[in-house]
């Protein structure tokens, strides 16, 4: 039998070689490739020269006998963090918070920490690599966030963090930030991905067999994805995203994966000088002040995972001074406006090539959806006239470039929100489905009937 050869396996996106090169054709990773042993299959009911079989430590069983109780929520008291992890944190789970620098993750987390020490659900143990103790305790007296369940300690050898943990016995493990922690018999800077790979390896083990959840720190990079290597996403069970604008208070916690519940969840926060909060209403931070009987306004509603979130979106449409006409966008898809001007002047009708263009969302709302297209056309064109919409309008639809209008998904859902709200009307492309009930319906073919509305 011919010698099966070894392959080289990259430690970042899993790529296989059949020889070592210096860099992944994969992901382009440099001195990633390790070697790995080939396998050999044994014959069934006996095994080979050499070959020894294993027997299994705890034998397979029925899936009807699997205890489930040990994987029940268990609440953080944070309610907007339990809705994203899908009730609250599992006993043994990895959760790994990614962010910006600045955005507040150490405050959302001594929040998480004080609210579970509150509701007398075992200590927590707050493992800080970046700051000092005492940096951390002037933060938790700041936000109000001190209790004597709540254990600190500055750390960044992994060792030592086990052993608190042996000591402590925590039922909530606190580590920031996972590219801090070194792991003294393993090669590698710290922060790299051979450093980033073993402490995870190392704590995501310990919370498996202690039972302990462990929620882990970690930095992103230039283009936002987590930092270290790719396989540390796999290595842990939940993975959030932790989002804002530096000029809005607005917090946002994503979810990425999620082993235990749904992985398209959004919570929403507003930090402020006491700390961060909860929002479970969201929609108010964008609408408020709004003047409907200003032209230029629309309001329609967004799905941010499975939330509808209503956003207003302004216009203003002026006349240029300059050959070239300026085009300023906000919180917007550009390339999308630009595409809906295009079509309000050629099948509409609408003069704007030698107009000034400003379109902007208001409260630092990102929307990039489909579903908001009617709404950008409607609030330029009623800039463009200097007529307002009517009062209590919520507008939704897809615009296409032969001008027509099309459906989006969600649409009893995002009324549902609009009309709990006090919104009484709802412009939508036709046969959009049914609406809840106290919600007049204006249907439109295309943008051009769409913007009767405008003209009475």
């Amino acid at each position: 039998m011919a010698k099966q050869k070894s392959s080289y396996r990259c430690t970042d996106c899993r790529h296989v070689a059949p020889k070592w090169v210096g860099r992944c054709p994969d992901c382009g990773s440099w001195g990633s490739l390790e070697e790995t042993a080939p396998l050999t299959a044994v014959p069934a009911g006996r095994s080979g020269a050499g070959q020894t079989t294993m027997l299994p430590s705890t034998p397979a069983v029925p899936i009807t006998q699997v205890d489930a109780s040990t994987s029940h929520y268990r609440s953080t008291g944070v309610a907007e963090f339990d809705r994203v992890l899908g009730g609250g944190i599992v006993p043994g789970s990895v959760v790994l918070l990614a962010g910006e620098p600045g955005v507040g993750k150490s405050t959302l987390l001594l929040e998480v920490v004080h609210k579970w020490a509150r509701l007398d659900q075992g200590p927590a143990l707050y493992i800080t690599g970046e700051e000092s103790a005492g940096q951390v305790r002037m933060r938790a007296e700041r936000t109000g966030a001190v209790h004597e369940q709540v254990l600190l300690a500055a750390e960044s050898d992994l060792h030592t963090i086990i052993g608190h943990v042996d000591q402590v016995r925590p039922s909530l493990l606190i580590v920031d930030s996972v590219q801090t922690m070194v792991a003294s018999d393993v090669d590698g800077v710290v922060g790299g991905v051979t450093q980033v790979r073993a402490v995870t390896s190392a704590l995501t083990t310990l919370a498996k067999t202690h039972g302990v959840a462990v929620l882990l720190v970690g930095h992103v990079t230039k283009d936002g994805a987590v930092a270290g290597p790719r396989a540390l996403e796999h290595l842990v069970d939940v993975v959030l995203h932790f989002e804002g604008d530096k000029h809005s208070t607005l917090r946002m916690v994503r979810g990425i994966k999620n082993r235990f519940g749904a992985a398209d969840e959004v919570g929403c926060f507003e930090l402020r000088d006491s700390g961060i909060v909860g929002i479970s209403d969201p929609s108010g931070l964008f609408l408020h002040h709004r003047d409907a009987n200003v032209p230029g306004t629309a309001v329609t509603v967004t799905m941010d995972g499975k939330r509808p979130l209503l956003g207003e979106v302004q216009a203003l449409v002026a006349t240029s001074s300059t050959p070239s006409p300026r085009r300023a966008v906000s919180g917007l898809d550009s390339a999308r406006v630009s595409m809906i001007l295009a079509v309000l002047e050629k099948r509409c009708g609408l003069k704007l090539s030698d107009k000034d263009v400003y379109v902007a969302t208001v409260g630092g709302m990102k929307v990039t959806e489909p579903a908001a297209d009617l709404a950008i056309a409607m609030a330029v064109a009623s800039a463009f006239m200097d007529r307002a919409l009517p009062d209590g309008l919520v507008v939704l639809g897809e615009v296409g470039l032969a001008g027509e209008l099309r459906r989006v998904a969600g649409v009893d859902r995002r009324i549902a929100e609009s009309s709990r709200l006090g919104f009484h009307a709802a412009m939508i492309p036709m046969g959009a489905g049914a609406l809840p009930t106290g919600v007049r319906r204006l249907e439109a073919e295309n943008l051009a009937l769409a913007l009767r509305s405008l003209t009475g």
